[in-house]
């Protein structure tokens, strides 16, 4: 028997990737609006990603049974002592669109050397288990903040980011490059293990197939 797993967003494009990453294990995947939780919303108010990641993982694992997931993601640059971080998706405010994040943090590091300009995308996934147990799974991506977007391939600060290693920025390189080597890739990639070695863990007669 498959074990059901749950995602804490009604993002189809990450639930799409996410049943891509997990294709071949024996769970059934679903959003939180399949089970009805369509319109529960969680404050995101941690210090951190992990905190983030977890308070909107047990508050779907409440309401259901079976494995649960959720994740924050958030761009910290050196120079700002970690801003944007947990704020990346509100940094200008409540409402702000993706290029007024951007022009925030351009203006922020007006005058700033690229060499300067240098940080790190971080990804945080949080699992929490059928006994509510909780694990945490990361995916880091290092690079820096150009002086101006390039690219039209991306969103939020990919126009910006340039990746280490390619002199690019994410929205330059494209999905099917970002998809491999981003934080939420290699985060990704941690869950798929973890998960492989949940079910391997509880795995017996009576809940598993063979």
């Amino acid at each position: 028997m498959n074990r059901k797993l749950v995602l804490s967003t009604g993002n189809i494009h990450k639930i799409a990737e996410i049943k891509d990453i997990l294709e071949g294990l024996p769970i059934e995947i679903y959003s939180k609006e399949d089970i009805g939780l369509k319109d529960l919303e969680v404050d995101e108010d941690g210090e951190t990603l992990e905190e983030n990641a977890i308070k909107k993982a047990l508050a779907i694992a409440e309401k259901t049974d079976g494995i649960v997931i959720a994740d924050d993601t958030g761009l910290f640059v050196d120079k700002l002592d970690g801003r944007p971080g947990v704020y990346s998706s509100r940094y200008s405010g409540e409402d702000a669109t993706y290029e007024d994040n951007n022009n925030k943090l351009l203006k922020e590091l007006k005058g700033v050397p690229i060499e300067e300009r240098t940080a790190d995308f971080k990804t945080v996934i949080a699992i929490v288990s059928e006994d509510k147990t909780v694990t945490t799974v990361y995916g880091e991506c290092k690079g820096k903040i150009g002086f101006e977007p390039k690219g039209e391939k991306g969103f939020g600060y990919d126009p910006l980011f340039i990746v280490d290693g390619y002199g690019k920025t994410f929205a330059e390189l494209g999905e099917e490059i970002k998809n491999k080597i981003s934080h939420r890739a290699r985060a990704m990639e941690e869950l798929k293990k973890q998960i492989k070695k949940l079910l391997e863990d509880d795995c017996s007669e009576d809940i598993c197939s063979k």
